[in-house]
């Protein structure tokens, strides 16, 4: 049996807590995503569009609630492509 590291909450808010996005301890994708966005377009991620790229390569083991509010908040203002 193989066992697969699920992409949760935790793990999208750290990758963008090492981008420099403030975000507090236990905030939900939704306000992850959304604070990420914030910081964009305020002053910019630097690394913002590779993190996202990234994540959105692995949406098979990504928890449902991640891939929403990152198609939501952030794939429209990167302009990348969505998965299927």
């Amino acid at each position: 049996m193989m066992i697969v590291e699920l992409i949760d909450g935790d793990d999208f808010r750290s990758r963008l807590v090492d981008l420099g996005v403030a975000i507090p301890d236990g905030a939900c994708p939704e306000t992850c995503a959304r604070m990420a966005r914030r910081k964009y377009l305020e002053v910019g991620v630097p690394g913002l569009e590779e993190v996202v790229t990234e994540l959105m390569s692995k949406t098979d083991v990504m928890l449902p609630s991640v891939r929403r509010a990152i198609e939501a908040h952030l794939l429209p203002m990167l302009s990348l492509p969505r998965s299927s």
